[in-house]
């Protein structure tokens, strides 16, 4: 088992930034591939980005690339989403989700069913 608690959600204007954060424990943190998806009022939840065990590789959806970074420390066991010059389009809550590499291998990092462990989410509001 793994346990995800995602931090750092709030409200802010557009053009601002925010930095999400999500804590993992239970298991080898460095045996994941991590994702970032978000879920808006009556839509279903998305793929944000993605990155895999070590860090070496990401991956973002085309409406977030060149604003949003991913990162992750495995010495801590955190995974980050730097979301910068936020548009209102972007309020969702955001949920961070891990798959062991040996279930779903980098090819397959955004497909959300294959996540296998799920934080609660956090709310990101952008105001215009």
């Amino acid at each position: 088992q793994v346990q995800l608690v995602e931090s750092g959600g709030g409200l802010v204007q557009a053009g601002g930034s925010l930095r999400l954060s999500c804590a993992a424990s239970g298991r080898t943190f460095s045996n994941y591939n991590m994702g970032w998806f978000r879920q808006a009022p009556g839509k279903e939840r998305e793929f944000v980005a993605a990155i895999s065990w070590s860090g070496s590789s990401t991956d973002y959806t085309d409406s977030v690339k060149g604003r949003f970074t991913i990162s992750r420390d495995n010495a801590k066991n955190t995974v980050y989403l730097q979301m910068n010059s936020l548009k209102p389009e972007d309020t969702a809550v955001y949920y961070c989700a891990a798959v062991l590499t040996v279930v779903a291998g980098w090819v397959d990092r955004r497909k959300e069913f294959l996540y296998d462990y799920w934080g609660q989410g956090t709310q990101v509001t952008v105001s215009s």
